[in-house]
């Protein structure tokens, strides 16, 4: 089975580095390609593009984790290396939504759910997730989700 679009595309900008000698560049999309095909390994299956880049939002979560822990142990040299793979990552990611877009989002799925109140959140949140995973960070979503049911 073919490649989807955006596995090439990693593919390919790894190549792309390869030429250039942009050493740092190519290191963060080898993890990322290692990541991508340890889950295909691991499970036995060809990642759908929707997987392919809630695994990408997980790596760029972890990183962000790691320039905080980084910046509050004194580390800053290690805060901004992680700080370049979170951009190199996020090349490859769909374009964020607008504030305004994911509150538009949010209220529809609030109405198509009729929610009413927290405990309804669940049930919000599960409508939202597919259409704003990479596109936008969930605990904000949670966030405004949160603050529109209560």
């Amino acid at each position: 089975m073919a490649d989807h679009p955006l596995k090439q595309s990693i593919t390919d900008a790894m190549k792309d580095a390869l030429r250039a000698q942009d050493k740092a560049r190519l290191s963060t999309i080898r993890l990322m390609l290692a990541e991508l095909k340890k889950v295909e390994v691991d499970e036995r299956i060809v990642l759908p593009e929707d997987r392919i880049i809630s695994i990408l939002d997980k790596m760029i979560k972890q990183r962000r984790d790691s320039v905080k822990q980084y910046n509050d142990g004194g580390r800053p040299e290690l805060a901004d290396a992680e700080a370049a793979e979170i951009e190199v990552i996020q090349e490859f990611m769909p374009q964020a939504l607008s504030k305004e877009e994911i509150t538009a989002i949010v209220n529809q799925a609030i109405a198509d759910a009729a929610a009413t109140s927290m405990q309804d959140m669940g049930k919000v949140m599960n409508a939202v997730r597919p259409q704003l995973a990479g596109r936008a960070d969930m605990a904000i979503v949670s966030q405004l989700v949160k603050l529109q049911l209560s």
